[in-house]
């Protein structure tokens, strides 16, 4: 991948639970030699509360992941290294506070509460140099969160994953904040697959990145 006079790149992957975000922010990392900043899942004190009773504790974790998001942006905009991000600050509160929301697992007021949280944080991250979205169906997800098995991740409801994904492709058609890549995931086995993976590189490279603030 091409990068003129080393100048630092920040690429964030989005994308719905269970798409492989983490494997691939793992493989491009290692591929481009970028500092990867993964999701905050390990050590994260309220994700088994939040999926054995969601209204309860849906405010709590949202700002949790916020805080941890923010804090890595942070570090993110000081490094002098290029960067590869696994999970956007925009999903926080475009996606998953407003999933919750919309489906009466956050009241109003704790909602509009994250909402001015997140639009006091906002001034202070610079946008990234290029999102990767992965998208994929709902049988996709469901498979692949089945097949990571994770505790906190066993009692999803299946209606869960679906309205994000509704919610995902409404944000990502309006998303204008850095240039976009929506890559079909269904059938992008990026892990096992060097003709995967070299294609994604290659669809990268297209994109000819500004260099990140």
């Amino acid at each position: 991948m091409h990068n003129r006079n080393n100048e630092k790149r920040f690429i964030v992957i989005a994308g719905n639970i269970g798409v492989g975000k983490s494997s691939l922010t793992r493989w491009l990392s290692e591929r481009l030699g970028y500092e990867p900043f993964y999701e905050p899942v390990t050590g994260n004190p309220y994700l088994d509360d939040f999926y054995q009773d969601m209204e309860r504790w849906s405010f709590h974790l949202q700002v949790y992941f916020l805080s941890q998001r923010f804090g890595h942006h942070r570090k993110i905009d000081l490094s002098p290294h290029s960067v590869i991000q696994d999970r956007s600050i925009y999903e926080d509160s475009e996606i998953f506070a407003k999933n919750l929301h919309v489906q009466g697992l956050m009241n109003d007021r704790d909602y509009e509460n994250y909402l001015q949280i997140f639009r006091t944080m906002y001034p202070f991250f610079n946008p990234p140099s290029l999102l990767i979205y992965l998208k994929a169906s709902v049988p996709t997800l469901m498979r692949r969160i089945k097949m990571r098995d994770r505790s906190y991740e066993r009692s999803m409801p299946r209606e869960y994953i679906e309205q994000l994904n509704t919610l995902y492709d409404d944000w990502i058609s309006g998303f204008d904040a850095c240039p976009k890549l929506i890559l079909p995931a269904d059938d992008l086995d990026f892990v096992d697959s060097y003709y995967d993976f070299s294609y994604i590189l290659d669809m990268i490279d297209a994109m000819k990145l500004e260099s990140a603030k």
